[in-house]
């Protein structure tokens, strides 16, 4: 049945029924199939719908009708810009107001009216993004990512393997910290009260994030022993 398919779909490709871009879109995907196992491709397909049973299920039965909203608003399929969408709009309209370079240090018009909600704490992104620009935000993220990166590389020259695999653990909390806050102020993420390490206002996450960082320079310093 398979090679039949093929064989048809071969034929009607290469006839004038469609045109050259969907004639190599479609050989190519007759290429792709017969590179993959038919195990592997059963595998897959059946992974897949239990993934999109488990997402249905978890969308429609865990999640609260809040948590619902917020996904509609962030995927564009509702629009509530005075209720659930409140946040993002109003970071949203902090990074268009703050531009390249910012408009200076406390002068931001969304910010410094209040209209950005919880701008010390989960939406403190949007402040530097209202501030200091394009400028700002682009050096939040290099520097993060310049830290992670340097985490993860100091991990791998370790021979201890506790020491190994708590650096590791150390900048994936990070990593999901950082990403996650920044998603979600820029309005590619559902709101989620998610900090922003060693920036964001608050004594509990502050000292997490110093103890954790402690624990990383800690063990840093000891890559002789094995375990």
């Amino acid at each position: 049945f398979f090679f039949q398919a093929e064989a048809g779909i071969r034929d009607f490709c290469l006839s004038r029924g469609l045109g050259d871009v969907y004639k190599r879109q479609l050989l190519g995907l007759i290429f792709l199939y017969k590179k993959i196992k038919i195990g592997r491709l059963l595998f897959l397909s059946i992974s897949s719908i239990i993934f999109i049973i488990f997402i249905d299920f978890v969308y429609n039965d865990i999640f609260e009708q809040r948590h619902r909203d917020r996904f509609e608003v962030v995927l564009g399929i509702t629009e509530d810009n005075r209720g659930i969408g409140y946040n993002t709009n109003q970071s949203q309209l902090a990074f268009k107001s703050g531009g390249f370079s910012g408009e200076g240090f406390l002068n931001g018009s969304q910010t410094k009216g209040n209209f950005v909600p919880e701008q010390h704490s989960d939406y403190i992104f949007a402040t530097i993004g209202e501030e200091w620009g394009f400028t700002g935000t682009f050096t939040i993220i290099l520097v993060y990512t310049l830290l992670i990166m340097r985490m993860i590389n100091r991990a791998n020259k370790h021979r201890n393997i506790f020491n190994k695999i708590f650096i590791y653990s150390v900048a994936s909390i990070f990593f999901f910290q950082f990403s996650i806050n920044v998603s979600m102020v820029v309005g590619i993420f559902p709101t989620v009260g998610i900090p922003l390490p060693f920036i964001s206002y608050g004594g509990s996450s502050m000292v997490a994030s110093i103890l954790l960082f402690a624990g990383y320079i800690k063990f840093d310093s000891y890559k002789k022993e094995k375990w």
